[in-house]
């Protein structure tokens, strides 16, 4: 196994897929906190839209993806304050973009593998030039993180109280969006616009049951995204007719489902000891 390190079109899957963890990571725990979901399943959906009208037009995929989600995210963020309207301006959105979506594939007469990489992710066909442009991306996406990190919790945790002590949180809150979009767009190309969701919430969804503090939270997701992805691009690279977004997803479900039923016996322990 270890012998596949020594293929570029492997490390670039590995560095790819690290950069894409850690975003992916970091959001998912936000995307939860904050109760937004559904905006994540809904964005990958609103991506693919994207990423086949650049197909169409033939320019790479990711500027497809980046104008899609982008726009959809601030959308999202304007249409919706309340969860009730939020949810239902994501789903209005959603639909609308999948049906452009289905537009642009029945105008495009190409190859169709290039809607299929679309769908469930080519990773290991991932290039020198996608490995720069993700790792650029990530870096400015965790600067920007670390830069309204606390402002961004505090109206996560308490918005009333953010918003009297002058935070701006309608604001925050579409620029989280824009973030998740990005986020989106760039896990799109690991595991596809069917599986996106799965790395934004699988390790976070698993950190959140396992610590409260924020940070050792996105600490533990992010070291989970990252021995996910190793771990199933390893293992594609010896089973070559199974993707790797199926290890991905069964890995998240595997250290999810033992971690959710046992965590809360774990807690009420700790409260009876208290």
């Amino acid at each position: 196994m270890l012998d596949a390190l020594h293929y570029p079109f492997i490390q670039n899957a590995l560095l790819t897929g690290t950069f894409v963890a850690i975003i992916a990571a970091i959001t998912g725990y936000f995307l939860i906190s904050r109760g937004l979901t559904f905006a994540g399943h809904a964005l990958p959906n609103i991506g693919f839209a994207g990423a086949a009208g650049a197909v169409l037009i033939g320019v790479n995929v990711v500027y497809g993806l980046f104008v899609f989600t982008i726009a959809a995210a601030i959308g999202m963020g304007l249409l919706g304050k309340e969860v009730r309207d939020r949810d239902i301006s994501i789903g209005v959105l959603m639909t609308f973009a999948l049906g452009i979506g289905l537009m642009f594939l029945a105008l495009y007469s190409g190859y169709a593998q290039r809607v299929y990489s679309i769908l469930f992710g080519t990773i290991l066909g991932i290039s020198r030039n996608d490995v720069k442009l993700t790792a650029i991306s990530a870096l400015i996406t965790v600067g920007i993180f670390l830069f309204i990190y606390r402002p961004l919790l505090f109206s996560t945790f308490d918005p009333l109280v953010a918003e009297a002590r002058g935070v701006p949180v309608r604001f925050l809150s579409i620029f989280f969006l824009v973030l998740v979009a990005v986020t989106v767009s760039l896990s799109i190309q690991v595991m596809g616009a069917l599986l996106v969701f799965t790395l934004l919430v699988g390790p976070a969804a698993t950190a959140t049951r396992l610590v409260q503090r924020p940070l050792w939270a996105i600490f533990i997701a992010i070291v989970l995204g990252i021995a996910y992805i190793w771990i199933s691009i390893l293992l594609a690279a010896l089973n070559g007719n199974i993707p790797v977004s199926f290890f991905i997803a069964t890995l998240a479900f595997i250290i999810y489902l033992p971690v959710r039923f046992l965590t809360p016996v774990h807690r009420r322990r700790s409260i009876s000891h208290s």
